[in-house]
């Protein structure tokens, strides 16, 4: 194999980090296949049922399909395809039992293409590959019913790409309406699921049905049933243009910061935005006096982000909210104790396509609200704090990067960590360092974990970190206080016992 070849795949790997998936501590080493492979026939779709949600400004996916084992051996591996430009803008994928919830989630792994460079020199794109690992091997002619769900980032695209500023605004989705399976499937069908009945354009088909192809009610699109059997690997190139008329929120930098403070009581978290609108872009210049008047229309539809509302735990106290230039007065708090506080905010200028706003925001919280001290072993805490908050918006809020650093008190040690309340966070990394800030001897403790392809739905996941903090690393920084100041006044002492004056001493 070239060099070439090893650097090409090596970049594959990281481009398609975003797959990694069902890992904490324990992360999934990825399987090595080759560029011209053909995933083995040994399964059939008998029925599969694909519902495409476009509701939000990024796509959800969740196919539903009954599995066959044709084989005459049990096999464990299903092979999930993805195309070259696209394995690398999914995120979040989960796959269980359908007809048995409770039984937990099954592995799911990215495998790696050994090849990408062929001896002649050209460059090929093969298809990606996840490998669903079934708990337990699937007898031949036995079925399993698998639900499989993720997310796709940046699929969507402005169509007209340019829009006056009052004009209402169309996207268009691309896709195929065979589902692209590495396995024959004898029926499926495909729901669409819109945000608006108006639909100018989307794609017929002809001879796929037995009756008419798409069929469109209201705001759902419906490719099929199709009944005959489809090959592995056939794809029917569809696409659909809808209504729209909402910003589409991209964060492609997030810092998330979470820092615990034991003496203080206190948990304080701060939120670092670097935010763009993927909309479509305004034909002309902006019109301040055409904004001012919409204004005046309550709830009118715009393509603009011209709000931001950020929901809190209850009891949250001390929020801010600045940007580039310093404080931003336009913002609204509405503190609660027994429910979700909530904290509105208007950035300095309307967001339209194309711009780009970057500000952060923090609060505070009790400390015990997030923190629970163990009866074994002695002086063990847990921590539950969660992987994402940040704004809530009906058209959703895609992260394309993601930072979040678990700041721990000065001598405490993390005994273990892990994700509660969902397996299918894209975890990039982790790692355990040291964190130096004012007063410091040693530095804090901090857990940092980051992530790729980021929707605003994982909100219900917590991060559990177990740490040990002992009665005297508590006393570090109180010693180190009075050991400082102690030290300032023996120096000051010491400094008003020299003699400063420069008269002339007197001769005895």
């Amino acid at each position: 194999m070239r060099i070439s070849t090893v650097w090409a795949a090596c970049s594959l790997l990281i481009s398609a980090a975003a797959g990694q998936v069902n890992s904490t501590n324990d992360k999934q080493s990825q399987q090595i296949l080759h560029a011209d492979i053909k995933p083995p026939q040994v399964f059939e779709n008998v029925n599969l049922v694909r519902t495409t949600n476009l509701e939000k400004g990024y796509v959800r996916e969740t196919i539903n399909l009954v599995v066959s084992n044709i084989d005459k051996q049990p096999q464990s591996e299903y092979y999930l395809p993805f195309g070259y430009d696209q394995v690398g803008k999914v995120g979040g994928i989960e796959v269980r039992d359908k007809k048995d919830a409770a039984k937990a989630p099954f592995k799911v792994r990215l495998a790696s293409m050994s090849s990408l460079t062929g001896d002649d020199g050209t460059t090929t794109k093969p298809s990606q590959y996840y490998i669903i690992t079934f708990a337990e091997p699937l007898a031949p002619k036995a079925q399993l019913t698998l639900s499989i769900s993720y997310y796709i980032l940046g699929a969507l695209t402005p169509l007209p790409a340019q829009i006056q500023q009052q004009d209402k605004q169309y996207l268009s989705y691309s896709f195929s309406a065979y589902f692209p399976s590495a396995y024959a499937t004898l029926k499926q069908k495909t729901n669409v699921k819109l945000s608006s009945a108006d639909i100018p354009d989307y794609t017929t088909t002809t001879g796929l049905s037995k009756s008419k192809d798409p069929e469109v009610q209201g705001t759902k699109v419906t490719y099929g049933p199709y009944d005959t059997k489809i090959e592995a690997g056939a794809v029917y190139p569809v696409s659909v243009r809808y209504e729209f008329t909402k910003p589409i929120l991209v964060a492609s930098a997030l810092e998330r910061d979470i820092e615990i403070s034991h003496w203080g009581g206190n948990v304080a978290t701060e939120e670092r935005y670097w935010l763009r609108n993927d909309g479509a872009t305004l034909k002309d210049n902006f019109n301040r006096v055409i904004w001012a008047t919409s204004n005046f229309y309550q709830n009118m539809p715009t393509s603009a982000l011209k709000e931001l509302k950020v929901p809190l735990k209850p009891g949250s106290v001390d929020p801010y909210f600045t940007d580039d230039i310093g404080n931003v007065s336009t913002s609204r708090y509405r503190p609660s104790e027994v429910r979700e506080a909530s904290l509105e905010l208007k950035p300095r200028y309307p967001v339209f396509g194309g711009w780009k706003y970057s500000f952060r925001i923090g609060w505070n919280n009790a400390l015990s609200s997030v923190l629970r001290k163990l009866k074994t072993p002695a002086d063990a805490y847990i921590l539950s704090v969660p992987f994402l908050e940040g704004p809530k918006m009906p058209e959703g809020v895609q992260y394309e990067r993601m930072e979040l650093r678990i700041v721990l008190p000065e001598g405490s040690k993390i005994i273990k960590w892990e994700i509660s309340g969902g397996t299918n966070v894209p975890l990039l990394s982790e790692q355990q360092n040291l964190h130096k800030t004012f007063m410091d001897t040693l530095g804090r403790t901090t857990l940092t974990l980051s992530a790729i392809n980021v929707v605003d739905e994982l909100k219900d996941i917590q991060v559990l970190v177990s740490y040990e903090y002992t009665f005297m690393s508590a006393l570090r920084k109180p010693l180190s206080i009075i050991a400082g100041f102690s030290a300032v006044y023996v120096v000051a002492w010491l400094v008003s016992l020299v003699d400063t004056s420069i008269g002339r001493k007197q001769q005895k």
